[in-house]
């Protein structure tokens, strides 16, 4: 063999010696989970591609679980679409004059509160239909008038006993659409405001859809009032708020409504400036019964008739009161119209469970504003436990 041919069989055994080599060096084969490579000294180890850092590199400082997130409850207040449709009521909804409305509350023991001219009417078109675990409410051929919040709330309750709480009750705004009606129809032409010094007034402009453009004018002499949002401003479900009142403003105002190509004219507001203080609350109270048998339940409501924007505070004193079982009492406010103006009705009712002699007594309410406090007061009686019972 030639030197050549010697020279070609020793570069072979060489490369053959080193591929074995290299062979022996190399790290076990990967199961399924790839070896983490240790970081040299001062160099930062990447995060995963997963954007996430394993638990054990978490600081520790840091939780590595987030408290679980409480769920919210099933809605209180649903519109009745159809047989087995329902939709979860919005703030405010808009639906066609000459539509049917009806909504379902669920809850027990449920109360509506609605546009008070429904209770009014001759031949009714609101209809309440209670059930076990909901209530039902029906507005049938419903017109612009009926434009307004309609709620509800409801009761949770524990055998015999109840309560009620923010998170039972539902409410929504619903306008009532009608091109012939822009504004919520009234009988009355002229309407009388009185503008209390540095109080805010209300001028109910209200419209039946959220579409309008609403402005506001001021008959004599004939002119758009700017509306800036800080002295005057806008609310389409209420209508045009004076937020400090001054004598600048006393006059006849009124409102004008625009759609699609349609403008009408609103009541007319003679506002006049008054410039002294307004008179205690004079509230009223009356109880659902004036005697109730032992283990039977009742209610004393407190109402208040004031303005618009009046601030009303109610306090209770009632028989046992430091010692008894405290009552349930739940307050709310709707506006009215009243002799040609807006007024507040506030109410505030007291709930007492299960009638006993200790319940008897004086149940007394205190109305309180800005310009002082009232007191009313009526007389709860518990009649005796049959013999024997």
């Amino acid at each position: 063999m030639n030197a050549k041919a010697w020279a070609v069989l020793g570069c072979c055994l060489l490369l053959l010696i080193a591929a074995e080599c290299h062979k022996k060096g190399k790290p076990p084969k990967s199961t399924g989970k790839k070896a983490a490579k240790e970081p040299r000294g001062g160099e930062l180890k990447p995060l995963q591609a997963a954007g996430r850092l394993p638990a054990q590199a978490l600081p520790r400082h840091q939780p590595t679980a987030q408290p679980p997130v409480k769920a919210a409850g099933p809605p209180v207040l649903l519109r009745v679409l159809g047989p087995g449709r329902f939709q979860v009521v919005a703030e405010a909804l808009a639906l066609r004059a000459g539509d049917t409305l009806e909504l379902r509350c669920r809850g027990r023991a449920v109360r509506w509160s609605h546009p008070a001219h429904l209770e009014d009417e001759e031949r009714p078109r609101l209809r309440c239909v209670h059930f076990e675990k909901y209530s039902q409410m029906q507005v049938v051929n419903a017109t612009a008038a009926d434009t307004g919040q309609y709620s509800c709330w409801s009761f949770r309750c524990l055998d015999t006993r109840c309560q009620d709480g923010e998170d039972r009750t539902g409410k929504t705004f619903i306008f009532f659409t009608d091109p012939q009606e822009l504004f919520i129809p009234t009988e009355n032409y002229y309407e009388v405001l009185q503008l209390r010094a540095n109080r805010p007034t209300l001028l109910p402009c209200q419209v039946t859809s959220p579409l309008a453009q609403v402005t506001l004018h001021r008959e004599f002499p004939p002119e758009e009032v700017p509306v800036d949002g800080v002295n005057i401003s806008y609310d389409v479900q209420r209508g045009f708020m004076i937020h400090r009142s001054q004598p600048s403003y006393a006059g006849s105002l009124f409102c004008i409504a625009s759609l699609d190509g349609v403008r009408q004219i609103s009541t007319k507001y003679m506002l006049i400036y008054i410039n002294y203080p307004s008179s205690p609350p004079k509230p009223t109270v009356r109880a659902s019964a004036t005697a109730v048998q032992p283990g039977e339940s009742f209610n004393v409501t407190c109402t208040v008739l004031g303005e618009p924007e009046a601030s009303i505070t109610f306090t209770w004193a009632y028989p046992r009161q430091q010692l008894g079982r405290p009552p349930y009492v739940r307050e709310r406010a709707a506006l009215r119209r009243q002799g040609g103006q807006v007024r507040q009705e506030a109410e505030s009712t007291l709930y007492v469970d299960e009638a006993r002699a200790g319940t008897q007594g004086l149940y007394t309410c205190q109305a309180q504003t800005l310009e002082g406090a009232g007191s009313t007061s009526t007389r709860v009686h518990v009649l005796p436990a049959p013999a024997g019972a």
